[in-house]
């Protein structure tokens, strides 16, 4: 138990800071594409999967770390993290062994089980029934075992610390802590909502339709497990596991001390350029003390998109077209930049790029 304590101070002291915990997530989806020949082989999955399972057990031994797991409102979560790593991992095996197929003129397994003949009745309504009756028995289960997480009843002069959104929402509240209500509230979801049904259009690749693949839509499909899993599980996670009183950051295994408060001064790019590289005072025009954020942002949604258009993305906007290239580059950027000034927060305490309280804008 002593090498045990030993690893939880690791994991608290080094591992789950917000940026350690932001690359090391990054990385681990780029070992998932990388090596997803050798980690999706049954006998690797099941490794992995013993080995998380003793982890977890053994990491219940701690108070702290088992009070946060089997609050009621986290365990609709960590079912949601199981159920993502078990479809991830069929979902990769089948573009595994679809792309070798490929590359031997063979048909995926998808087209081999179009040839197989099944008929509605008995064979998939049977299946349906018996799974309908177990989720049954399992929700029924689970009201009677598990408490509902209600809560007395809302008092204005006592809110509960930490205030969190319902699951589905923490990763709309994180992005509220680096943007304000109009971008994180209305702009960003709305990007989100109109990208994802724009998406159809955007991709002219008839490949990968109907069955799995990775090879025939690398891009398309980094993309979106980069937006869906780390811009968006990971953001629960954060919310659900790491955030604590006063929304202050914790360690898995570390207590919840309300006492807790991070000793920050976050400033806005103007501070950072006239104050600390030009050391002169703030000028008092609004649009010259923001200037330098005008031009970075205007560099990144307006000098970016021709600049990957020649670069990296040449062959994507030779296929796509000018129109189609600059619609998908721009919402890629607006996905990109959460991550990036989630980063210049923890790293650099940067506020806003774009800061004027005086018109309620910000950036």
């Amino acid at each position: 138990m002593q090498y045990f304590e030993y690893v939880k101070y690791i994991i608290d002291g080094y591992i789950l800071g917000p940026v350690t915990f932001f690359f090391l997530s990054v990385v681990g989806l780029a070992f998932m594409f990388v090596f997803r020949s050798w980690w999706t082989k049954g006998s690797v999955a099941l490794t992995v999967l013993i080995g998380s399972t003793i982890f977890t057990f053994l990491s219940m031994s701690d108070p702290d770390f088992a009070a946060i797991v089997k609050k009621p409102d986290n365990i609709p979560i960590i079912i949601m993290l199981g159920s993502i790593g078990f479809c991830l991992w069929i979902a990769f095996r089948k573009m595994v062994i679809n792309d070798q197929l490929i590359e031997k003129g063979l048909p995926t397994l998808e087209e081999q089980e179009v040839r197989k003949r099944v008929f509605c009745w008995p064979d998939l309504v049977y299946a349906e029934f018996l799974m309908l009756l177990l989720v049954t028995i399992f929700l029924l289960w689970w009201a009677i075992v598990i408490k509902a997480p209600l809560e007395e009843p809302a008092a204005a002069s006592k809110t509960p610390n930490p205030s969190k959104a319902p699951w589905y929402f923490l990763g709309l509240q994180e992005m509220l802590v680096y943007y304000d209500p109009w971008l994180a509230g209305v702009i960003f979801p709305g990007m989100i909502v109109n990208g994802l049904m724009a998406l159809p259009y955007f991709d002219l690749n008839p490949k990968g339709n109907g069955y799995y693949t990775f090879k025939e839509r690398p891009f398309a499909i980094v993309t979106f497990l980069f937006g869906f899993i780390i811009l968006w599980v990971l953001l629960i996670l954060l919310g659900t596991f790491l955030r604590g009183p006063n929304w202050s950051f914790f360690g898995m295994y570390e207590y919840w001390d309300v006492h807790k408060l991070e000793a920050l001064t976050n400033v806005n790019l103007s501070e950072l350029f006239w104050n600390h590289l030009l050391e002169k005072p703030l000028p008092t025009n609004i649009l010259l003390r923001e200037a330098p954020g005008f031009i970075l942002v205007i560099g990144y949604m307006a000098a970016l998109p021709p600049l990957l258009a020649n670069t990296i993305f040449r062959k994507i906007y030779v296929q796509i077209g000018f129109w189609r290239f600059n619609i998908m580059i721009n919402l890629f950027l607006m996905m990109a930049a959460l991550p990036i000034k989630m980063l210049l927060r923890w790293v650099f305490n940067l506020k806003y790029i774009v800061g004027i309280p005086e018109w309620f804008f910000n950036i």
